[in-house]
């Protein structure tokens, strides 16, 4: 399958695109990840990406774009690949329709994760992280907390509250994704590729998934 995950931050796109993987093997594919996986390959793509992400700027369109198109040439990509938080915004949708059809790939849809801002607001000030850069681990303080209270069950390192995920934080993140991100849905509603799904399930957003693609 060949997918483009949509969904406010805390809809819950990063778990859905876990569960999807290992239905048929297709590649969860997050900006940050291959950014991160350029930088750390040294290509000269990733050596200018990593300029701008010192400076805390944001990588411009065509250098993501650049990194985009090596990373949906790699061989784990034939059997599908899962768009996780991009494109973000308007003209990085027609660069990457473009790019697309450059490379000879369909889209089989967007699917638009659709959550109240209640519950997005609960599951992100709830959530907490494994401050060890290696592990990342996520846990949720109500749902998932780690067996003993503040430390990772991974590898035993403190559990933080990340900088990103206090109420005011969220409040301005999902400002910017409604100003910025929310209308990628109107524009892949036109190109007729977009299911929304109203969930706050993860199963059932999987389940949603798999009737529209017949299986």
């Amino acid at each position: 399958m060949k997918l483009i995950l949509l969904g406010a931050p805390g809809a819950g796109k990063g778990t859905v695109a876990k569960l999807l993987t290992k239905l048929d093997g297709s590649v969860q594919i997050s900006t940050g990840d291959i950014l991160r996986g350029a930088v750390q390959a040294g290509t000269e793509l990733g050596k200018q990406a990593e300029d701008y992400m010192k400076r805390g700027d944001l990588v411009p369109d065509e250098l993501i774009m650049g990194i985009m198109e090596s990373r949906l040439q790699e061989p784990d990509c034939e059997k599908g690949f899962l768009l996780d938080g991009f494109p973000r915004t308007i003209p990085q949708a027609e660069a990457l329709k473009e790019l697309l059809q450059k490379l000879g790939i369909k889209l089989d849809m967007a699917v638009n994760i659709d959550v109240p801002r209640e519950v997005i607001l609960d599951r992100l000030t709830t959530r907490r992280t494994c401050s060890n850069p290696e592990c990342q681990a996520i846990y949720n303080v109500k749902s998932n907390p780690p067996k003993k209270e503040g430390v990772c069950d991974k590898c035993g390192s403190p559990v933080i509250q990340r900088d990103d995920e206090t109420v005011e934080a969220i409040n301005h993140r999902l400002e910017t994704y409604n100003e910025k991100t929310a209308p990628l849905i109107g524009f892949y509603e036109k190109e007729g590729l977009l299911v929304t799904v109203n969930a706050t399930s993860s199963e059932d957003v999987i389940a949603a998934i798999k009737e529209k693609l017949g299986q």
